[in-house]
């Protein structure tokens, strides 16, 4: 979508809150997966509550890998180890329930198999990738400014700036938008897990001076206002006073809801799902056709049929913001970027991640879209080149 005038709102949630640890779980087998057979398939679910953690799915992988470990090793990577916030990987209980991919699927996305010769989709859907020039990453400044704020809290944490943290915590961001272009911050808030005998006027000042000030700073004025754990008492948090559940956080993950979203989660899936490799293809068309300046902003949809190689439809909305006939723009995005699921891992190497210095672990948690902490290939703007001479 395209905000012209008022306020718009995005959230975002740290590592340690409860559908971003299943998330990360989830992607920890992903990742354990395919280190073992690039071409296994995963569909992998965790659900998590207190001490206790679910793993469900389908994986086939030609090798073994320790899910119990996966678990208890990402919890302790994000700081539950102590029984004041309620979880502790040491004592934590995984159930598994896991069997091999159907092989009705299997077919539909395996090489020479099922109706058509070519790798097919993984599942029909549709997938949207969005750019916008807010901020030089090319992402809406709302959701932004909330994945900052939000990696903020967990890198005060753990490098013990402000030593009474745990790991679960929220960020909310609200832009002021005026003719398109965001002028100022509303409203700000930050929502952080606490040791029992923080005082909550100290956690005020903390997190107006060592997560607030160091994210926001120029966009702020004297009339935006700032909440810091609003209810007054944050001590219960991650998995022991929420479930966690894979694939909930799905608007936080993407664009912060500035822009449409397919549905469809990422974590927990190989790339053979289209869910999350389909979405990777839309933002970098979408990257790069802002970055090659022939739109302010443009949002990409690609929709697939089950076991088809072929996108039954490619669409771009650049919300009267192209400088480049439309009809042109959407014929040379087919003719240049990889829109067939089997050129889309190709293209960005996706069933080898560790081979080229990132994880889907590290999709996981603040953002899969614009950051700049990991170098996923979807964000890369090589294309920009080609584009300006087709035009």
């Amino acid at each position: 979508m395209a905000f012209e005038n008022g306020i718009f709102t995005s959230e975002s949630v740290t590592e340690g809150h409860p559908d971003k640890v299943c998330d990360q779980i989830s992607d920890g087998v992903v990742d354990a997966a395919l280190a073992q057979d690039p071409g296994a398939r995963v569909a992998c679910e965790t659900s998590a509550k207190g001490n206790n953690v679910l793993l469900a799915g389908e994986i086939t992988c030609d090798g073994e890998f320790d899910g119990e470990m996966i678990v208890k090793s990402t919890l302790e990577d994000i700081g539950y180890d102590r029984d004041e916030f309620g979880t502790n990987w040491e004592n934590t209980q995984v159930t598994q329930w896991l069997t091999q991919q159907s092989p009705d699927i299997s077919q539909g996305v395996s090489l020479g198999q099922g109706l058509y010769e070519e790798q097919g989709a993984g599942d029909q859907g549709m997938m949207f990738g969005y750019a916008c020039n807010d901020t030089p990453e090319l992402m809406p400044l709302p959701i932004a400014l909330a994945q900052r704020l939000a990696r903020r809290l967990t890198d005060v944490r753990k490098t013990n700036v402000v030593g009474y943290l745990g790991p679960d915590g929220k960020s909310q961001v609200s832009v002021v938008y005026s003719a398109g272009r965001p002028v100022r911050l509303s409203n700000v808030v930050i929502s952080t897990q606490h040791l029992p005998d923080a005082e909550h006027g100290q956690i005020v000042e903390d997190m107006a001076n060592y997560v607030i000030s160091e994210v926001c700073h120029g966009w702020m004025d004297d009339d935006t206002i700032i909440h810091v754990n609003p209810t007054g008492r944050f001590v219960l948090g991650g998995p022991f006073a929420d479930a966690g559940l894979t694939g909930r956080k799905i608007i936080v993950d993407t664009y912060g809801g500035m822009g449409r979203h397919g549905g469809g989660a990422f974590s927990g899936k190989d790339p053979s799902k289209v869910d999350r490799s389909g979405a990777y293809a839309a933002r970098f068309i979408a990257k790069n056709v802002v970055a090659a300046n022939l739109a302010d902003k443009a949002e990409v949809q690609i929709a697939f049929a089950i076991g088809v190689a072929d996108p039954v439809s490619i669409a771009i909305e650049t919300y009267g913001t192209e400088r480049v006939c439309p009809e042109k723009l959407e014929r040379v995005v087919r003719e240049t970027f990889p829109v067939k699921p089997a050129d889309i891992l190709s293209h960005f190497d996706l069933r080898e991640p560790h081979q080229n210095g990132w994880s889907y672990k590290d999709t996981a948690a603040y953002g899969h879209f614009g950051r700049t902490d990991v170098a996923f290939p979807w964000e890369s703007t090589e294309k920009v080149a080609e584009l300006i001479r087709r035009f």
